[in-house]
């Protein structure tokens, strides 16, 4: 598709096309250097979609009868959802569980186990109780219940601790996966999961790669393009120098990518809201994945609108059927491919939000539940012990807030195993995840 050289610059100041083929320039002085590198016969991709603003996942697992329901309906209050498709997962819930309507299109994938749900996740350091909790004598995550710092936590993999990798990054660079700026794509723009050592997203629009007209390879545009590179050579500053190999490797990467999509097929059909546009752009590029010549992919999509301390009554079942729609749709797309083995998404938030209701929403809070799919799943199961449905429970840190069971690292440390990494490049992206007696959950 024709753009403005405006659509493109912006693109470039938002860090995409720039960063990441800065990067890859870089590390073609250290290439020579690389005596080995792990051999990966497989092709497999992460696709994250980040629900971004902090999801109350508490209402995609709801109770259908008996005392969790009486104890759901009087926590919840006018926050409860009552419209509920029962699910039947492998591992029996006392009282039956359900998903809200508005997911409903995902309860197929449930039953075909290509779906499955893990339960009461979030940020945690060790193991932690409400007494050490309120005492204090226990290691406990910083800036909790904060935006911006918990979704920096969720992309790390961990607390900060002065680093600014993400541990898809990490992933990437420790299979030695990373040289090719096609392995780590973003249509949610730069963030931390995807930004490590020597790798940054490469950023592209829901209608892919852009088509630079005073940059084709035409008569005029070699001639631009000539006269440009004239000029950028005569630069003799060295920050001017790697801006100039940048920008060339940000067209070069560019124009490969839009010649590879652009030979790509239509395939699945996809709705016309964001997310389903974003993860078509994704299917779009695992279709192609040959002809960049990878074996990993690392895909970033977000959806905002999470943030419902608001008329969450109205919104939510709204965002719960975009996110739920989309999947399925992707799903599809993969299974046309052939690659619903190889793909695997999941979800990701901030944190999840209060039990209890403010009147016309829910505030921040913590432990909440994720979705896994893809044909490696180990799906039609919900992996974890559901938080209480009851306010004042045993891990209720106030309001609802509920003190996760599962770190965080596990959930990502099962996800990596499945990618490629070994135990040990797991134990280092992941440290504190010795803390915990099941590293792996067994959900993939």
């Amino acid at each position: 598709m024709d753009t403005s050289r405006r659509h493109f610059i912006n693109m470039c100041f938002k860090g995409g096309l720039s960063l990441s083929a800065l990067t890859s320039f870089q590390l073609q002085a250290i290439d020579g250097l690389i005596n080995s590198s792990q051999q990966l016969d497989d092709y497999k991709a992460l696709v994250c979609i980040y629900l971004k603003g902090g999801n109350d996942s508490l209402n995609m697992l709801l109770p259908m009868q008996a005392e969790p329901l009486q104890n759901y309906l009087a926590s919840r209050q006018d926050m409860a959802i009552t419209e509920v498709t029962p699910i039947s997962p492998l591992t029996t819930i006392e009282g039956g569980i359900g998903i809200p309507n508005s997911l409903s299109p995902l309860h197929t994938l449930f039953d075909q186990q290509r779906l499955a749900f893990v339960a009461n996740v979030g940020s945690l350091i060790t193991p932690l109780t409400l007494t050490q909790y309120k005492a204090k004598n226990a290691a406990i995550p910083k800036h909790l219940f904060s935006h911006n710092s918990q979704q920096a936590t969720s992309m790390l993999g961990g607390e900060q601790n002065n680093t600014h990798h993400g541990w898809g990054a990490k992933l990437l660079e420790g299979l030695n996966s990373h040289h090719n700026f096609a392995t780590n794509i973003s249509l949610g723009g730069q963030n931390i999961w995807q930004t490590g050592d020597g790798t940054a997203p490469h950023s592209l629009s829901r209608s892919g790669a852009l088509n630079i007209r005073a940059f084709t390879k035409d008569d005029h545009g070699n001639s631009f393009r000539e006269q440009l590179i004239n000029l950028l050579s005569e630069q003799q500053h060295p920050l001017k120098q790697a801006h100039q190999q940048a920008l060339w490797s940000a067209i070069d990467n560019n124009d490969e990518l839009y010649l590879a999509l652009t030979a790509s097929e239509e395939g699945a059909i996809f709705s016309n809201t964001l997310l389903s546009k974003k993860l078509q752009m994704v299917a779009k590029m695992i279709s192609v994945n040959s002809k960049l010549n990878v074996k990993r992919q690392l895909f970033f999509v977000d959806m905002g609108g999470f943030d419902t301390h608001d008329n969450q009554v109205e919104k939510q079942p709204q965002l719960f059927s975009e996110l739920a729609n989309a999947m399925v749709e992707f799903d599809n797309a993969m299974q046309q491919q052939g690659m619903q083995d190889s793909v695997t998404s999941f979800t990701l938030s901030d944190f999840a939000r209060s039990l209890s209701s403010n009147g016309d929403g829910t505030d921040h809070a913590w432990a909440g539940n994720q979705m896994v799919m893809g044909g490696a799943v180990n799906g039609g199961d919900i992996y974890g012990k559901l938080a209480s449905f009851s306010l004042n429970s045993e891990f209720d840190v106030g309001g609802g807030r509920f003190i996760p069971q599962i770190a965080n690292e596990q959930y990502f440390a099962t996800l990596a195993k499945w990618y490629g990494a070994s135990d040990s490049m797991i134990q280092d992206i992941f440290p504190t995840l010795s803390n915990f007696d099941n590293h792996y959950l067994g959900f993939i």
